[in-house]
This record gives C-alpha cells, sequence and structure tokens, in this order.
C-alpha cells in the first residue's frame, strides 16, 4: 500500500473527513515519526510495533570486483520491530490480547 492509497483508503472509511484533511493527518503523522527518528528518539505504537534508530558502526569493508579494502563510515538506520499483535494478525493468527491485573 502507498501512502496516497492509504489517504484514499482512510477517506473512504471516513466520509466525514475531507480527503484534504486526512492528507494532512497522514502527513503530520509520518513527519513527527521521521523527526522522532532524526532525534535519535523511539516512536512505539502499542499493539502495530516500534520505530527505532540503530548504529552501525564503521567497518573496513572489501570492494567485490577489486577486493581492495575500503573505508566504510558509521551511519544511523531506522528500524521496526513489530509488536506481537501484529506478528499474530500477519501469522494468520487471532490478535493476542495481554491482559495485565492493575496494580493497587
Amino acid at each position: 500500500m502507498t501512502k496516497s492509497e492509504l489517504i484514499a483508503q482512510l477517506a473512504a472509511d471516513n466520509p466525514h473527513l475531507r480527503q484534504q484533511d486526512v492528507e494532512t493527518l497522514v502527513s503530520v503523522i509520518f513527519d513527527r515519526i521521521s523527526d522522532t527518528l532524526a532525534d535519535g528518539g523511539r516512536v512505539e505504537l502499542r499493539g502495530f510495533g516500534a520505530f527505532s534508530v540503530k548504529r552501525r558502526d564503521a567497518r573496513t569493508g572489501r570492494n567485490p570486483r577489486t577486493g581492495e579494502a575500503v573505508e566504510v563510515p558509521g551511519k544511523a538506520a531506522p528500524f521496526f520491530k513489530p509488536g506481537k499483535e501484529l506478528r499474530a494478525i500477519v501469522n494468520g493468527g487471532p490478535p493476542q490480547i495481554i491482559l495485565r491485573p492493575r496494580r493497587a
């Protein structure tokens, strides 16, 4: 599903909202997730998963053509870890709802 398909589907499911408003909402959500990750933060959506940034150290790589050693600089890469409910749905089972006892 592309971003435009997501916007169209959300607009169709919510006829009380204008498509332009749905487009703005989706863009704001994606922008906030991107900004948080760019700042080194973490975004957790309960039942869906968590977005975070993984740091990769600098290393010495090899050029596959020449076999020559090449320095590869360190970098950051976005990482997504799916939640239990999402994994259960993708694997064809019912979502597992985790109930935790209330603390007194």
